[in-house]
C-alpha cells in the first residue's frame, strides 16, 4: 500500500522519524527491504519507543493500510491433564488433583452449539498431554464439530500435542496429521514455541519438545497445504538476543513453507508457576516487542495483539505499534486466567469493534485464515442483538480474500 503524502497524519509521522534516528529504517521499510540481526538488535536496545512505533505502524500501514482484525472465536479446552510439567505452566494437572478436568465429546459438541448460538466462525481447541485419552476420541471430536456445522473452522492443537498424538498412534508425524486433516482439522495453532534457545526451554519447560522439533511438525502441515499461526511466550528469563533468535527461526520456517498467517505474541503471566519470575513484562516491553515483531517479520503479514494476555487497553495502543489484529471474541479462556491475567473472559463484537474504531482503524472480522468476512465501513451499526456479537452481513459469509488489500491470501488448511 502507498502511503498518502496529503495525509497531514501521515505527513505528521514523516517529520518525526526524519529528525529520529530511524531515517535509515524508515527508508528500508519504504524499501521492502529486510531488517537483519542487527537491526532488531538495534531496535530492542533504543529507549525511543515513540519512533519505534512510527516505524513499525509504516510497516503496518504498507500491508494492511488501516484496518485491523478480529475474530468471533471461542476457546475450549478439552482436559488440563498432562504428562509434562512445564515450570512455566500454571493450566497443567495430574490425574490426583482435585482441580483437574476432562470433557467428553458431548460436552465438546454443548460448548460448541452454544457457542455457534453466538455466531462465532472458530474454535480454538487445546489442552494437556493427556496420559490415556485414546488417539480415536481427538479424530472423533473433530468429526463430531464438523458434523455441528461443516463451515465451522477446526484451530485445534500446539505441536507438541501432534507429537503426543503421533507417539500414542504409533504414527509418524506426517500421518498423524493426515489422520487429524482427514477428520475435520483446518489449522494448527502457534502455541508451545514459547522461547526457542535450548537453556532458556530447559529453565521454563523442561521435557517439552525442542525447537528442531516444533518447527518440524509445523514445516509438515505446511507441506500438506495447511496453515498454522506461529508465537512466542516473552517476557520471563529470556534475554533480548533469545527474541531475536526466536524471531529469525520463524522467519528462516516462514522463508521456507510460506505457511504462517500470523504471529501471536503472548506476554508471560506470573502467578502460579515455578519459573521465580514475579513480574509480567511492561507496557514498555510489550509494545517494544510488537514493534520489532512488525518490522523483522517481514514475511508473515499479520501481528496479533493478545487482549487476554495484555489487557485491553494496550492492545489498542499495539494497533499503532505494529499489530493489526487483536485476536477474538474468545468466550472462555483457562491457561492465561490460570497464570494470573486479570483480563475479561470474553469480548462482544461490539467491544471488539469499538476498540478498534477507538484506535482509528477501520474494524474487520477475519475467519482462520486472516481472510475478511466483514468490512465494518464508518456508520456501519450492529443488529441490535442482547449478545453483541451479530455482525450486519454485507456479502460473504467465508473469507474470499486478505484482511489487508495488499496481502496474498492464504489458502486454508
Amino acid at each position: 500500500m502507498n502511503r498518502n503524502a496529503s495525509d497531514p497524519h501521515s505527513s505528521a509521522m514523516q517529520e518525526q522519524i526524519d529528525c529520529s534516528e530511524w531515517r535509515d529504517l524508515r527508508d528500508k521499510v519504504d524499501a521492502g527491504g529486510r531488517f537483519s540481526e542487527a537491526d532488531a538488535d538495534r531496535l530492542f536496545a533504543s529507549t525511543d519507543l515513540n519512533g519505534l512505533g512510527l516505524l513499525a505502524n509504516r510497516a503496518t500501514e504498507r500491508k494492511v493500510g488501516r484496518r485491523a482484525s478480529y475474530i468471533l472465536n471461542r476457546y475450549i479446552n478439552y482436559s488440563n491433564y498432562c504428562i509434562l510439567s512445564c515450570q512455566f505452566c500454571a493450566f497443567a494437572r495430574k490425574k490426583r488433583d482435585a482441580d483437574g478436568f476432562e470433557l467428553s465429546i458431548d460436552q465438546m459438541i454443548e460448548k460448541a452449539r452454544q457457542a455457534l448460538a453466538l455466531g462465532i466462525t472458530e474454535l480454538h481447541i487445546v489442552g494437556g498431554l493427556h496420559p490415556s485419552l485414546p488417539f480415536d476420541y481427538y479424530t472423533g471430536l473433530l468429526r463430531a464439530l464438523k458434523a455441528l456445522d461443516a463451515r465451522l473452522q477446526l484451530k485445534c492443537f500446539t505441536a507438541i500435542e501432534v507429537l503426543h498424538l503421533s507417539w500414542l498412534s504409533r504414527q509418524s508425524v506426517r500421518d498423524t496429521l493426515l489422520a487429524l486433516k482427514e477428520a475435520g482439522l483446518d489449522s494448527l495453532t502457534g502455541g508451545g514455541a514459547e522461547i526457542f534457545n535450548p537453556s532458556v526451554r530447559q529453565a521454563i519447560a523442561r521435557g517439552k519438545e525442542t525447537a528442531e522439533e516444533w518447527a518440524d511438525v509445523h514445516r509438515t502441515w505446511h507441506r500438506l497445504g495447511g496453515r498454522s499461526t506461529c508465537t512466542m511466550l516473552f517476557g520471563h528469563v529470556e534475554s533480548l538476543a533469545d527474541r531475536v533468535d526466536h524471531l529469525r527461526r520463524l522467519r528462516a520456517l516462514q522463508d521456507e513453507t510460506h505457511g504462517f498467517t500470523g504471529f501471536v505474541l503472548l506476554p508471560y503471566q506470573p502467578d502460579n508457576n515455578a519459573i521465580g519470575v514475579r513480574h509480567a513484562p511492561t507496557g514498555f516491553d510489550v509494545l517494544r516487542t510488537i514493534a520489532v515483531s512488525r518490522l523483522y517479520l517481514d514475511t508473515i503479514d499479520h501481528i496479533t495483539a493478545y487482549w487476554v494476555g495484555m489487557g485491553l487497553k494496550l492492545a489498542q495502543v499495539a494497533l499503532h505499534h505494529g499489530a493489526d489484529d487483536l485476536h477474538g471474541t474468545i468466550v472462555e479462556e483457562h491457561i492465561f486466567h490460570m497464570a494470573g491475567t486479570r483480563a475479561p473472559q470474553f469480548q462482544t463484537e461490539a467491544d471488539m469493534v469499538r476498540m478498534i474504531r477507538e484506535a482509528g482503524r477501520i474494524p474487520v472480522q477475519r475467519n482462520t485464515f486472516y481472510e475478511p468476512i466483514k468490512v465494518w465501513e464508518e456508520g456501519d451499526a450492529l443488529e441490535g442483538s442482547a449478545s453483541g456479537l451479530a455482525p450486519v452481513r454485507t456479502g460473504a459469509t467465508s473469507g474470499s480474500g486478505p484482511v489487508g488489500g495488499d496481502s496474498e491470501a492464504r489458502p486454508s488448511g
